[in-house]
């Protein structure tokens, strides 16, 4: 975390079969405070604190459609990649 971020919240869980953790953050010196960093690479940003709890969950415990969504596109990488 930078000097200016305030840490708001963790999640542990997975996704892709591996364990994730991300963190919730605040800094008031971006043009959209409210964050999400996950161990995996990716991070989501806000405007407000709204849905930044939400998809960070979401994110750590993906739902059956979510499932389903991720396994087609590593399908297709797959057969991209042949």
């Amino acid at each position: 975390m930078q000097q200016t971020e305030f840490w708001a919240g963790t999640f542990h869980g997975s996704h892709d079969g591996r364990p994730a953790k991300i963190t919730s953050t605040r800094d008031d010196t971006r043009p959209e405070p409210y964050a999400w960093t996950c161990s995996c690479g990716a991070s989501r940003s806000f405007p407000t604190s709204d849905y930044v709890f939400d998809t960070a969950w979401k994110h750590t415990y993906p739902g059956p459609v979510d499932r389903l969504r991720h396994w087609a596109a590593r399908q297709l990488r797959t057969r991209r990649t042949r």
